[in-house]
């Protein structure tokens, strides 16, 4: 079972793009390193720019993924003069599987995936010198971000399955489900931790300043460990989720905006913020669904994520009177976890088992939005209410609300404006992808 080889040639490209083209934090140069001198025999001259590559390339078509999963999740609509398929098909439900919101993101993934395995290969080829522990860093980091480019993967492709081992390109792995996904992914990051505890003080290698606070191994740990109360969330062991938010970052009454980010900037060959847009443009605009105005309890600061827009937009009979301003710039940092969502990950652990911490983390989001405390009932569904209420808002535009949904079997709930609205279960698996 194979991708087919047009497919394999594509991700080919992507990676040999990433590792000769890219810059990032002022301007690195990625030029020089190449997939075949890398997992030939990785220098430790190499080892820089591979790693930059694999963050670099991890923003590629993060925008098409943020947007499809915000439209599933009746989060935003997003009208474009140049693509009018994502009010059509998106919308619709009625999904493509040979068009770019299937590929792109599908791709993409995977080709982060296919640089940090060459790396990983060229580890073991290696005859340069590491020492044990700088091994140890490089493992951590490198299969932490490949756990999280297969997350991205298993949120989209749910039940129709995905590969996770695909790093014999002439041999790739069967197909798995959604649960068995889930089960390696955290299994992966659990060796991952491994490594990065045995990794010493620092690393041999610099992260971008996406993740400053998380750049030593002890730290980036940390990182690793909230990833997968993450996953774990979604497999519902809740035991495990408060035993690895014990020693991620999470901050009850800290920063929620402390975490970890990709990072942006117009120098040289890098990438601004794609998910950013000005204000009030007409024909490529991001438009909050207006539930998300309608439904916000008063004084809940969290509004502020939308602006009312001059005059409102319409596409093909879908209305948006607000622009999504989540970003205020093309050069701002997208969160790819921050410590506000690990507290509404504790809140959600002790929902069945100890509501009164449940409404503990729950009155720390309220009362950091300028919400009043929690007075509802303690019962399990009450509590799940509530919990989904806040990361609605909480998280609004970042990828979580079609998830958080589907997971508790809740999609039924989202709104469609027009009749031939739906929303759909899944991504379809890429045609050109053979099973």
């Amino acid at each position: 079972m194979k991708i087919s080889k047009k497919y394999y040639i594509i991700l080919l490209a992507i990676s040999v793009t990433v590792f000769t083209s890219c810059e990032l934090d002022g301007g690195e140069s990625l030029n020089g390193a190449n997939t075949n001198s890398i997992s030939d025999d990785l220098s430790r001259g190499e080892l820089p720019s591979a790693v930059t590559g694999v963050l670099s390339a991890m923003r590629t078509r993060l925008d098409n993924q943020v947007d499809v999963q915000s439209i599933f999740g009746r989060e935003y609509y997003y009208f474009t003069s140049s693509d009018p398929r994502f009010e059509g098909d998106v919308v619709a439900g009625n999904l493509d599987n040979n068009t770019f919101y299937t590929t792109s993101p599908y791709l993409s993934r995977y080709a982060v995936i296919k640089d940090v395995n060459l790396t990983l290969q060229g580890l073991e080829n290696t005859t340069d010198i590491f020492s044990d522990e700088e091994i140890a860093g490089i493992k951590g980091v490198l299969n932490t971000l490949k756990a999280h480019e297969l997350l991205m993967v298993s949120n989209n492709q749910y039940t129709n399955g995905m590969r996770i081992d695909t790093s014999d390109p002439d041999n790739l792995g069967p197909f798995v489900t959604y649960e068995d996904a889930l089960l390696a992914i955290s299994d992966l990051l659990s060796t991952a931790a491994i490594d990065l505890a045995n990794a010493g003080g620092s690393f041999a290698f610099d992260l971008t300043t996406g993740y400053s606070g998380f750049n030593t191994p002890s730290d980036f740990l940390k990182f690793n460990k909230g990833l997968n109360a993450r996953v774990e969330a979604y497999r519902g062991n809740y035991t495990s989720v408060l035993s690895l938010l014990e020693d991620s970052f999470m901050e009850m009454n800290g920063d929620f905006y402390n975490g970890v980010y990709h990072t942006f900037s117009l120098s040289g060959a890098d990438t601004p913020n794609p998910l950013y847009l000005a204000l009030n443009q007409t024909s490529n605009v991001r438009v909050s669904h207006s539930s998300f105005v309608d439904d916000a309890l008063p004084l809940d600061s969290r509004v502020d994520k939308v602006v009312l827009r001059n005059d409102p937009v319409e596409a093909t009979g879908l209305i948006g009177e607000y622009d999504v301003f989540i970003y205020q710039s093309n050069v701002d940092m997208v969160p790819i976890m921050r410590n506000e969502e690990l507290v509404l990950l504790y809140a959600e652990a002790n929902m069945l088992s100890n509501p009164s911490e449940a409404v503990m983390a729950i009155n720390a989001i309220r009362n950091e939005a300028g919400l009043g405390s929690y007075s509802g009932a303690l019962t399990p569904q009450a509590l799940e209410d509530e919990i989904l209420f806040q990361r609605r808002y909480s998280l609004f535009g970042e990828g979580h609300r079609w998830v958080d949904m589907r997971r508790f079997d809740r999609l039924n709930e989202l709104p469609n404006d027009r009749t031939t609205d739906s929303v759909p279960i899944a991504v379809p698996i890429p045609a050109n992808e053979n099973q």
